[in-house]
């Protein structure tokens, strides 16, 4: 019975003074391992001293911390190793009076088993340092790789956001595209409104004009211009010549290029330009086509200076027919 309570009392005192010499040995290892006293103090706390490995993971986790060195100030009646030195206080007469009751005055072996343990060798410290140097450098290769990893995943969305800003882009130009498109079909379907609602005009000023010159007029111009013919039956000798007429319009005749005609009254003084505007109005002629009149019998090539001639000037008067050809 006696040798129970000794195993018993030796067993207490053991694990009390190796939980003192953890907390004693992770401070010191931190601190042999070139961290900062309050660093470290700071990591033994915040981890409830659960050992260097904990320790570790905290001083990289916050070693970026705006308050990382700022002086560690314990809570009131709070100091490292206080907790378990309290309670193995308080564990302890329980213990001993157990001891007591059972092995008498043993006491003297336990104080001489706790002055037996005696502190590390610079060989072990070196070799727990050595460790301690191996586990950070892997804590510091998981902490890259994890590093590495948020990195590709932000390129990641870096890539993917610069994707989503060319779509947005390529559809804003899509979009300005097909507007520039719009536009232009609509100026364009302005513009040939335009044009023939110019067309429409000059075709009623032609028909208000005809209707107000014109009259009878083909008839009278057709009847007056056969007296002017040299009748074979009639006397050389009777009377004087008839005087010749003066007339203020003519019938223009045009054959197209297709061989199709069109016929209007212009004035006898209008240039022979108004002839061509009037044929690139109402003809068939395509757009952009560039020609000219021509006057079959006597064959006579209108030139661009004649264009501004009156057509009484050029004889085209009271009556003519006119060809268009290409140039």
């Amino acid at each position: 019975m006696k040798g129970m309570a000794l195993l018993l009392m030796y067993w207490y005192v053991n694990n009390l003074f190796q939980v003192k010499m953890a907390e004693l040995t992770t401070l010191e290892s931190l601190l042999e391992m070139g961290f900062d006293r309050n660093r470290a103090e700071k990591a033994v706390a915040n981890t409830g001293n659960q050992g260097i490995e904990q320790a570790m993971d905290w001083l990289m986790e916050h070693e970026n911390d705006p308050d990382i060195d700022e002086p560690y100030v314990p809570p009131v009646g709070n100091v490292l190793g206080g907790e378990a030195h309290s309670q193995s206080s308080t564990e302890q007469p329980t213990l001993a009076d157990t001891a007591e009751e059972t092995a008498g005055g043993d006491s003297s072996f336990i104080e001489n088993d706790q002055s037996a343990k005696r502190p590390m060798t610079e060989e072990e410290k070196r070799e727990q340092v050595r460790r301690l140097e191996e586990l950070m450098r892997v804590k510091q290769a998981e902490r890259r790789e994890r590093e590495r990893a948020e990195e590709v995943e932000r390129e990641k969305q870096r890539r993917r956001q610069g994707q989503e800003l060319q779509q947005i882009r390529q559809k804003l130009q899509d979009d300005d595209m097909k507007k520039l498109a719009d536009q232009r079909r609509k100026e364009k379907m302005e513009d040939k409104l335009a044009r023939q609602r110019v067309k429409e005009k000059i075709a009623r000023d032609r028909e208000e004009r005809a209707q107000k010159f014109g009259g009878g007029g083909p008839p009278s111009t057709a009847a007056s211009y056969q007296p002017a013919q040299p009748s074979p039956s009639s006397p050389t000798s009777q009377g004087p010549p008839p005087t010749k007429k003066e007339y203020d319009e003519s019938r223009i005749q045009v054959r197209l290029l297709d061989g199709s005609t069109i016929t209007t009254v212009f004035k006898a003084q209008e240039p022979l330009a108004a002839v061509r505007v009037y044929v690139q109005m109402n003809g068939n002629t395509p757009e952009g086509q560039d020609f000219t009149l021509l006057s079959p019998y006597p064959r006579h090539v209108y030139t661009e200076l004649d264009m501004e001639k009156p057509l009484k000037e050029l004889g085209l008067v009271p009556s003519a027919v006119l060809v268009v050809t290409k140039k």
